[in-house]
């Protein structure tokens, strides 16, 4: 498997360049990469590399039961394997499954004060029971949450450059339509993209045999996987009610308004009995959670109903990866994604909303004569944004602009099968200019 190009390469590199760095722990869903990402970085920046995978490699558990010096935790090592080489500023210590070994967590601090060694720890979101590994860990760390890769990684792995990435932003700074041939092929590596989802195995794959064979295999594989690994990792909630929750996401998104009910997971089911279920498989690395907000207006946090939420996969390819072989052949086939009501479209910009690291809010009012799909902010205004899956009228955006009663909202933005336009209200951007979405709230005039 060729390496990918990945975002936490950069970070990694100025992580190791950072004058008071602080041991790293890099946490993720499964299979987005995580191992791979690291292997490469310490390669490529260290003359030993100590690698301990605390799931495969059980009989390192015991390096901690001495203590937690240093030199201790060392001298453990080097009993397990004599050949691994300690060398003082040219060494990474590169500790993988850390959900396994939570002492492994307390010894941060130790090597935190040492400062001889550079340590990375990395583990699955879950099985990272993270309160345990905080409360051993506290100010001794460093926290990076990777996720599957985003669009324009997927870019990337297809041979794209950073000066045509750059001239996609040039055209959404500077409100420059697109020629048709450049939507047209840009669109058509967003569809791409959507079907095959983040996992970087998979995009390896049709990118390497530059069609979707065996992709959706390996996307069921993956929902598979996440299946036993609830059935492992969740202790003391309920593993059958995690189970209900995760197989219904996509009922619900099918669902005209999306919204997730707990009373309809299974027949007599109540919210208490399900709490903490949602949060498990959102600490998981598994779905976004998206929240209604009591009103329109600032700020977002604290300004929403924890009871009214819809559930997004976070990895669209997964998404699609649940649906029927009907839903299958007319993607893949077809590439066409209105079979599902919108909901593939939601789930995708979600996705690219939170990888950019915005919490996702969405709006409805009682009567349903206001609904919008996000919302997010600059410095000091209220954003709506609609998601189109078809070139229908835009009601709810304009009536969120134009209505006094929402002083917070001055513009929107709305995604679509359109090219770059601005009316004075609204701008309007194809999907696949998503990821470049924060990037342009900041530098925006």
């Amino acid at each position: 498997m060729e390496l990918l190009k990945r975002k936490i390469d950069k970070f990694l590199v100025d992580w190791k360049n950072s004058p008071d760095k602080k041991p790293l722990i890099v946490k993720g869903a499964r299979q987005i990469g995580k191992t791979e990402s690291i292997r490469n970085f310490a390669k490529n920046n260290y003359k030993n590399v100590i690698e301990i995978n605390f799931i495969l490699q059980k009989q390192y558990k015991d390096i901690f039961d001495d203590g937690f010096e240093v030199d201790t935790i060392i001298k453990n090592i080097s009993l397990r394997n004599p050949n691994f080489e300690f060398t003082p500023g040219n060494t990474l210590i590169f500790f993988d499954e850390l959900q396994d070994c939570i002492n492994c967590a307390t010894s941060l601090k130790s090597f935190n004060q040492d400062g001889r060694y550079d340590v990375i720890c990395s583990g699955s979101l879950m099985g990272i029971n993270y309160n345990e590994i905080e409360s051993n860990s506290v100010g001794n760390k460093e926290d990076y949450e990777m996720h599957s890769m985003d669009f324009e990684e997927f870019l990337w792995a297809k041979g794209y450059k950073e000066a045509q990435i750059e001239d996609l932003y040039e055209h959404m700074k500077t409100l420059t339509p697109f020629s048709n041939t450049e939507l047209s092929v840009m669109l058509d590596n967003f569809k791409e993209s959507m079907i095959i989802g983040g996992m970087p195995a998979i995009v390896n794959s049709f990118v390497t045999n530059n069609n979707y064979s065996g992709t959706l295999k390996m996307q069921r594989q993956i929902l598979l996987d996440y299946e036993e690994d609830i059935t492992k990792y969740a202790t003391g909630l309920d593993q059958a009610k995690i189970l209900n929750v995760y197989r219904k996401i996509p009922v619900f998104l099918g669902n005209k308004n999306k919204k997730f009910q707990i009373s309809k997971v299974e027949k007599g089911a109540r919210n208490r009995e399900y709490v903490g279920t949602i949060d498990w498989l959102n600490n998981a690395g598994i779905i976004n959670v998206c929240y209604c907000l009591e009103q329109p207006q600032l700020p977002l946090r604290g300004n929403y109903n924890p009871d009214n939420y819809r559930i997004y996969f976070r990895d669209t390819g997964l998404l699609i990866g649940s649906l029927d072989e009907e839903a299958q052949e007319d993607l893949r086939n077809n590439k066409n994604f209105n079979t599902y009501k919108g909901a593939i479209y939601e789930n995708i910009v979600a996705d690219m909303l939170v990888k950019q690291g915005y919490s996702l809010y969405f709006y409805k009012n009682e009567k349903g004569t206001i609904e919008m799909d996000f919302f997010v902010r600059d410095k000091d205004s209220l954003i709506p944004v609609e998601v189109k899956a078809t070139d229908g009228t835009t009601i709810s955006l304009n009536n969120l602009i134009d209505s006094q009663n929402y002083k917070d909202i001055k513009y929107g933005i709305k995604f679509g099968y359109k090219n770059i336009g601005y009316n004075g209200k609204f701008y309007t951007f194809p999907y696949f200019l998503t990821f470049l979405l924060k990037r342009f709230l900041k530098e925006r005039n």
